[in-house]
């Protein structure tokens, strides 16, 4: 078995983890703030299947970058739309930011009594690629670029005319398509996640106390 393919199954897990949890964190947040769309479609619920979008699953396996399948809101049930609107955005997000951070604790907590055999090598590899996966889900999804979630804090506090936001909102996803196609197959690293995600991590090691 290639290596390339053993990297892949590895990062099976936290692709599912980090997706599932991100969709179940906005359908939780809707629904706490009084809007029961997302319940009603199915979708507050841990079921994988019910927020995985295949195609979606297969080109963040394959190609690095992918999409599960949106979590619909009724704005005009929210009490306060423009807040809660960005509440819900952002409640995908911060689900990844707190999975990385808790799975990088769990690294820190088996360190010690992993040992140095072949089952704790493929576990801390598991754990590490967890880790990396919701860290990037969390910075990505965050560039105020629709349809990612960090567009919508961003135009509201822009507060652009609604004909300008819907042009741009039309556009959006070609533009995203454009400048991730241009940073896998060019040497332009127009958005330098990886480097972010490395970071990130290497700043979590080192605040709960591992090299």
């Amino acid at each position: 078995m290639s290596s390339d393919l053993i990297d892949k199954l590895y990062t099976l897990p936290g692709i599912i983890i980090g997706l599932t949890l991100h969709e179940y964190a906005h359908a939780w947040t809707a629904f706490r703030l009084g809007d029961t769309t997302a319940k009603e479609e199915g979708r507050l619920t841990l079921n994988p299947l019910r927020h995985i979008d295949p195609i979606g699953f297969i080109f963040l396996l394959v190609a690095g970058f992918g999409w599960a399948k949106p979590v619909h809101f009724d704005r005009e049930r929210l009490a306060h739309k423009r807040r809660d609107e960005n509440l819900i955005a952002l409640a995908g997000p911060a689900a990844n930011l707190v999975v990385g951070f808790l799975f990088a604790v769990l690294l820190r907590l088996l360190v010690p009594v992993l040992g140095g055999g072949a089952g704790a090598s493929i576990l801390q590899d598991l754990i590490i690629y967890t880790v990396y996966i919701n860290y990037g889900l969390f910075i990505f999804n965050l560039i105020p670029i629709p349809p990612l979630d960090g567009s919508h804090p961003f135009f509201s506090a822009l507060r652009l005319k609604p004909e300008t936001e819907a042009a741009i909102v039309r556009y959006g996803s070609i533009g995203l398509l454009v400048v991730i196609l241009l940073g896998n197959f060019t040497n332009v690293d127009l958005l330098p996640i990886g480097k972010l995600v490395r970071a990130m991590f290497i700043g979590t090691l080192r605040l709960l106390g591992l090299s």
